[in-house]
C-alpha cells in the first residue's frame, strides 16, 4: 500500500477559503439559477490571481461536481423540461468547446481585461435584473433557445462563468415558468461544464487544476442541496443585487490594476 500524504495546518489553511468560496457561491446559485461560475472566477482571477485559462478549467471542473448534485436534485423534483434541455444543450457545449479552445490560445494577460469586462457586465446586468423585479415587467413567449445557449456556452467557457445569468434570465425575460426555467438550464450546466473541463484537460493537462478546485468541490457539493432553503428565506431581488454588486465591484477593481 502507498502511504497518505501528510495532512498539515498549512494544507488546511490553504484550502479553507477555497471551501467557504465554494460554498457561498453555490448557495447563491442554487437559488437564483446562476452566479457559482461568475463569482468563483472573478475572485480567482481578482484575488488569487490565477490566469484566466487556469481559472476557467478550475471553475468548470468544479462545476461538474456542483451542476450533477444539482441536477439530480431538479430531476428528482420534476423541475425539467426536456424538450427545453435538449434545444439548450447540445448548442451549449459546442459554444463552450470553441470558447474554452480560444481561451487556451491566447496570453492571459492579453484577455484579461475582457474577461475582467465581461463580467463587470455580468454584474450590472444582474443589478438590472434585480431592480426590474419591482417594475412590472411583462415576459413574452420564448422563441430563441437554441443561439442562446451557443452564445451563454461561448462566454461560460471565455469567462469562467456566466451560462447561468446570460441563459436563465433570457430565458425568464423571453416569457418561460421560472421553476422549470432553473431546474432546466441547471441540469444542462452539468453537460456543459464537464465538456468544458474535458476541453481545457486536453489544452492545458491536468497541471491546471490547483488546490483551488478541490476546495472549491468540497464547498460546493457540501451547499448544493442547501439552494432551496435560502430561496425561501431571501428574496430572488435581495439575492441578485448582492450577487451584483459584488461582481461589479471586484471586477471594475480589477480591470482598474490591469489597465492602470
Amino acid at each position: 500500500m502507498f502511504p497518505l500524504p501528510e495532512l498539515t495546518v498549512e494544507h488546511i489553511q490553504a484550502i479553507l477559503p477555497f471551501i467557504a468560496v465554494g460554498f457561498f457561491a453555490q448557495l447563491i446559485d442554487g437559488a437564483l439559477g446562476m452566479a457559482f461560475g461568475v463569482l468563483t472566477n472573478t475572485l480567482l482571477v481578482s484575488v488569487m490571481g490565477l490566469a484566466p485559462a487556469r481559472a476557467s478549467a478550475s471553475v468548470h471542473l468544479v462545476e461538474s461536481f456542483t451542476t450533477a448534485a444539482s441536477a439530480i436534485s431538479h430531476v428528482l423534483h420534476k423541475n425539467v423540461n426536456w424538450r427545453l434541455f435538449a434545444r439548450l444543450a447540445i448548442p451549449g457545449m459546442i459554444g463552450g468547446i470553441g470558447g474554452a479552445y480560444l481561451l487556451t490560445n491566447i496570453d492571459g494577460d492579453v484577455i484579461k481585461p475582457f474577461i475582467m469586462a465581461y463580467l463587470s457586465g455580468i454584474g450590472f446586468y444582474l443589478l438590472w435584473r434585480a431592480w426590474e423585479m419591482d417594475h412590472g415587467h411583462e415576459h413574452k413567449a420564448a422563441k430563441v433557445v437554441e443561439p442562446l445557449g451557443l452564445v451563454g456556452g461561448f462566454l461560460d467557457a471565455v469567462g469562467g462563468g456566466g451560462w447561468g445569468p446570460v441563459v436563465t434570465s433570457n430565458l425568464l425575460v423571453q416569457g418561460t415558468e421560472p421553476r422549470t426555467t432553473i431546474g432546466t438550464v441547471n441540469t444542462a450546466e452539468f453537460f456543459l461544464t464537464t465538456t468544458i473541463s474535458i476541453t481545457f484537460i486536453l489544452t492545458l493537462g491536468l497541471q491546471a487544476f490547483t488546490i483551488a478546485a478541490v476546495g472549491l468541490i468540497i464547498g460546493g457539493l457540501l451547499a448544493a442541496p442547501l439552494g432551496a432553503v435560502i430561496a425561501k428565506r431571501i428574496s430572488a431581488k435581495r439575492l441578485m443585487a448582492m450577487v451584483g454588486v459584488l461582481l461589479t465591484a471586484t471586477s471594475l477593481f480589477s480591470l482598474y490594476r490591469v489597465l492602470a
